[in-house]
């Protein structure tokens, strides 16, 4: 067995389900001023996820550190190449989580108010830079013959990798829009509806210029248009689920939609894990990028042993949190911490 393509697979996967999860995450996030116009509308959408936000990102941590085991050179250029970017994201994703926590430390609207467009802002910026980090690892970087990263950060912002950005944008603004209309009730939930109408139907758009444009000009593999062709039927499928209001089977559809998306990425980059722009001998691949042998088989051993422990108790964590939200489930006085607030919401 390839144990270096079977490691490839599963980060694959492992950002599949990163991107799934945290998709919606970044879409309550980013939606929180337009479903929510009071205190008590924005602290029903953060509710939603405030059991299961920080599970989520686990996903990342996952995909980070499995990627350094088992392909450390890809980890090493991909993280000083994409060093900014990266940068961004992480105290995006740092910001947020103070955000979240401190929100309803103290009970005064304007303190609230400021945390809330942290949450916001922090929503918004890996939302994007996502996009394009994913969108030049199919295109390529300029890269040297030692496999080093030659560009600079305004390399990164390449017209495709830019709308690669607003693709995952539109991608997670639907998603979240989705699980609200799932997870809240009243006139949050007719909000979040109009939005996933919208923002599905934008995606189709968006996402389809973006993914041939990708088959056509970078991807490596014929194959690969399977996964565009699957995308493809689940955007529409999940824009026509939310005009019936089938908002279960439109959060199935749009999962199965970044599914494909990631399809396409990985697919298009292999056998490559990080392709030269500039001199395609310059690529790092899954060959001379991947660890020994012995790695990898402790690797596949831990992974076989501890992943469904882990899935097991994240499918727990969202039965017991499963129930719909609305403004009459928060109280109009005496905030509480967010800790408090996501026990509350069980």
């Amino acid at each position: 067995m390839d144990l270096a393509l079977v490691w490839f697979i599963l980060i694959a996967v492992l950002w599949t389900g990163y991107l799934v999860l945290e998709g919606f995450d970044f879409g309550v996030g980013m939606l929180m001023p337009i479903v929510g116009k009071t205190n008590r509308g924005r602290r029903v959408a953060l509710n939603t996820i405030g059991p299961v936000w920080d599970g989520n990102e686990v996903w990342l941590l996952t995909a980070g550190g499995a990627t350094f085991a088992a392909f450390p050179e890809w980890y090493a250029t991909l993280f000083s190449g994409f060093y900014l970017p990266l940068l961004l994201i992480l105290l995006a994703l740092i910001v947020r989580a103070v955000a979240i926590e401190y929100r309803g430390k103290i009970n005064d609207e304007s303190w609230r108010n400021r945390w809330d467009w942290v949450i916001i802002i922090s929503a918004w910026v890996p939302s994007i830079l996502w996009g394009v980090a994913f969108a030049n690892l199919v295109r390529g970087v300029p890269l040297d013959a030692d496999h080093q990263f030659i560009g600079n950060f305004f390399t990164l912002l390449n017209p495709f990798a830019l709308l690669g950005g607003v693709v995952t944008l539109v991608l997670f603004l639907s998603h979240g829009a989705i699980f609200l209309s799932l997870k809240t009730g009243g006139v949050i939930r007719e909000r979040s509806e109009a939005v996933a109408r919208r923002m599905s139907l934008a995606a189709i758009v968006v996402a389809g210029v973006w993914a041939v444009w990708a088959q056509l000009a970078y991807s490596r593999n014929t194959w690969t248009w399977a996964a565009v062709a699957l995308a493809a039927v689940a955007l529409v499928a999940a824009w026509g689920s939310t005009l019936k209001g089938r908002f279960g089977w439109a959060f199935t559809a749009n999962a199965v939609a970044i599914v494909g998306a990631v399809v396409l990425i990985f697919g298009a980059m292999y056998p490559n894990v990080m392709p030269a722009s500039n001199d395609v001998a310059n690529s790092l691949t899954i060959d001379n990028a991947s660890s020994t042998d012995y790695t990898l088989m402790v690797m596949t051993w831990v992974a076989v042993i501890l992943t469904p422990i882990v899935l097991a108790y994240q499918a727990w964590s969202y039965w017991v949190f499963r129930r719909r939200l609305s403004e009459h489930d928060i109280p109009e006085h005496n905030e509480l911490t967010f800790a408090a607030k996501s026990e509350t919401s069980a």
